[in-house]
């Protein structure tokens, strides 16, 4: 072979692995851009997976931390404070005590909700029967907790009461904090946080607007009338009333040693009420949302026809505030927010 054609030949050898090289660098950056792409689609499929569902929830109750089922089957509640929140929300129920609920609720009209009773006498095998997935007890039903628990021991059972009684020395801060406590609860077993927020943002403004409307010097007195008798309220203890002086810093027209939160009101006779002279009168009208009373006086028509009343500051100047008709039955938040909006409307006059 001449020389010349050895230069030719050795000059094509390196061209073809020039070109061999060039294939293998763009076979390799296409892989690696295929790895990149693949890559890229695992973490954006990664990203777009989405956590599954809870299906219970922990809360706290009076008893401690319960892990309760999101959206329950089977749920009984008794519980006064309740019924108002889960009926707005349409929550279905399997049973109420009907006995001792207001005559309008859904729950009572509705006759595929069983009737439990009262509280005094209560069915309580038809919790048993009904294989609830949670019990709500709370209110007038408080003391029957432990025996509901035996009774249907594979059920969840807590128990939301609020404790406003004369032996708490904090019934306002109790009454508040334990009214959106049960609204969070609740929002947080039935999947109704946003409504609970609204609902406790609303409440909030209602105590802040009724504080504000209050002087500071104003004499108050509560009362609960039921069968034609005026009953004392007492600060602190009293039914419905008592709780609010704490809450927003009413002066009491009167207190009494041994006072209680008798549903009825303390035997303080409307002779004594007269003689502290309140500047307002707040009353509840106990016997207005209770059926099967005959001869049931309405509240403002006892006031009005009570002599020694006529002469107090609070009737002179028409300062009466009369809580909602369904109150005694209807404890629930939203019967305070309207109590508290009626309050700030009053006082703000």
């Amino acid at each position: 072979m001449s020389k010349f054609k050895l230069v030719i030949t050795m000059a094509v050898f390196v061209l073809m692995l020039t070109a061999c090289s060039g294939t293998n660098n763009e076979s390799g950056k296409a892989e690696n851009k295929d790895k990149e792409v693949e890559s890229s689609e695992v973490e954006a499929g990664e990203e777009e997976v989405e956590p599954a569902e809870a299906t219970s929830v922990e809360i706290t109750d009076i008893h401690g931390t319960v892990t309760v089922p999101i959206n329950p089957k089977n749920v009984i509640v008794l519980d006064n404070r309740s019924f108002q929140t889960l009926a707005d929300w349409g929550i279905e129920l399997a049973a109420v005590p009907k006995a001792v609920m207001t005559a309008d609720s859904p729950y009572v009209k509705d006759e595929k909700v069983q009737d439990i009773g009262n509280h005094r006498e209560p069915n309580l095998e038809i919790l048993a029967a009904a294989d609830p997935e949670l019990v709500i007890v709370g209110q007038r039903f408080a003391n029957y907790y432990d025996d509901i628990k035996k009774l249907v021991p594979n059920a969840v059972v807590i128990d939301i009461n609020v404790d406003v009684s004369e032996e708490t020395e904090t019934p306002g801060e109790n009454l508040v904090k334990g009214l959106k406590d049960n609204t969070v609860t609740l929002g947080k077993i039935f999947d109704k946080n946003e409504e609970a927020e609204k609902l406790i943002a609303d409440f909030d403004q209602s105590i802040e607007d009724a504080k504000s409307a209050y002087n500071g010097t104003d004499t108050v007195m509560g009362v609960i009338v039921s069968g034609g008798d005026i009953g004392f309220a007492a600060p602190g203890s009293g039914r419905v009333w008592g709780p609010m002086y704490e809450i927003f810093g009413w002066v009491p027209a009167l207190e009494v040693k041994e006072s209680t939160s008798d549903h009825q009101g303390d035997e303080v006779s409307v002779e004594a009420i007269a003689q502290s002279n309140p500047d307002w009168i707040f009353v509840m009208d106990r016997d207005a949302s209770i059926t099967g009373i005959t001869d049931k006086v309405p509240a403002q028509d006892v006031i009005d026809q009570s002599p020694a009343l006529q002469k107090t500051t609070a009737i002179t100047k028409e300062q009466i505030v009369y809580a909602p008709a369904d109150t005694y039955l209807n404890e629930s938040i939203q019967t305070y927010l309207k109590l508290f909006e009626d309050l700030k409307e009053a006082l703000g006059k």
